[in-house]
């Protein structure tokens, strides 16, 4: 019965190891972001309607706008550091 996995390239180098080491710790670290916008200012949305953002309370512009914002502000900047990332590395997708 043939392998259905596909043959790698070679073993992981000390490089590659390097490489997802980053992007798992920029992974991880944009998760948080992302759980403290969803859960904890969702937790606090009643304290935060105390004060007010474009004339908004601020809990109810997080929930209706504010996240929104945030999440696109998340896939933006993984995009943008993971290229950097990719041509430091020298992994980039070619071009075509």
């Amino acid at each position: 019965m043939p392998n259905p996995l596909p043959k790698l390239s070679g073993p992981l180098t000390a490089r590659h190891r390097e490489y997802w080491r980053r992007n798992l710790r920029l992974t991880e670290f944009l998760l948080v972001i992302w759980f403290a916008v969803t859960f904890v200012l969702s937790y606090y949305a009643q304290e935060l309607n105390d004060y007010e953002f474009l004339g908004f309370p601020l809990g109810f512009y997080f929930g209706a706008q504010g996240a929104m914002i945030v999440y696109v502000a998340i896939v933006w900047y993984y995009v943008r550091a993971m290229n950097r990332l990719d041509i430091e590395y020298d992994v980039q997708e070619e071009q075509k």
